[in-house]
Parts: structure tokens; sequence; C-alpha cells
């Protein structure tokens, strides 16, 4: 893909990202300054103003394979929360920070198993707090 997806990012999530990545060192968290430009580059809007398909921080996403067809889900939340369910993905994670922001119809190259990639559709926003109405601050 030549150009990178348009992103959209809750001022309420990148407002708590600043504060938990203030507290993380680029040892502990490699990925750190691509996440930071993605929060610099993103369109930040206020919670009650985000649109229902936009991946944004405890959204529930469902993807599929370009592939194969695939289809399976994910919830994107906070390093405390990661472990807490199977389909549970840390926004530390590369694949975490990828989402965010990514809109339905988006695709980005998934990590696989022996340093290969696979392609990704983002096909739906199961739940997202904003549209169920936690506009929490």
């Amino acid at each position: 893909m030549s150009s990178q997806p348009e992103l959209i990012l809750s001022a309420l999530d990148v407002e708590r990202l600043e504060v938990m990545l203030d507290s993380v060192s680029a040892t502990q968290f490699p990925g750190k300054a691509s996440l930071l430009a993605e929060i610099d580059r993103g369109d930040i809007r206020e919670p009650e103003e985000m649109p229902g398909n936009v991946v944004t921080m405890n959204s529930s996403v469902r993807l599929s394979v370009i592939d194969s067809g695939q289809t399976f889900n994910r919830t994107l939340v906070y390093p405390r929360d990661a472990g807490a369910a199977e389909e549970n993905i840390s926004i530390l994670a590369p694949v975490g920070s990828a989402i965010l922001g990514l809109s339905v119809g988006d695709e980005i190259d998934w990590p696989m198993a022996g340093n290969k990639h696979t392609r990704v559709k983002i096909d739906d926003i199961i739940y997202q707090p904003e549209r169920a109405g936690e506009l929490h601050r």
C-alpha cells in the first residue's frame, strides 16, 4: 500500500495513551516512537464526535484475512487488560497500535509466525465505547 490510511483518534484515547507512553521507555516498548508518530498524524476528535466505524481503545473489531477470507475478532485494550481475554490485543503490540484509528474497510499487514505477514481487512466494529455512549473523561 503506497499511502497510509487516514487515522481518526479520540481525544480521550490520545490523552490516556500519552500519559501511558510517558511512563514507558523505548526499551520497554520498541514501538513507542511509531505509536507517537501515528498519534501525531491522526485527526483527533472529541469522543462524542467519533464516527462509529473507527477503531478506538476498547473497541471490539471483526477482521478478515484477505487471502483466505477467515475472520476473527480482537479487542484493542490497554496493557493492563491484555491478558483478561484471549481475543484482547494490547495497544503496545505492533498490530494493536496499527489498528488504532483505522476505519471499517481499511487493510493492514498482520504479523505471523516465522517473520511472515498476511493482509487483514477491518470488516466491522462490533463494539465501540463512543458509539455505545461511553464518553467518560
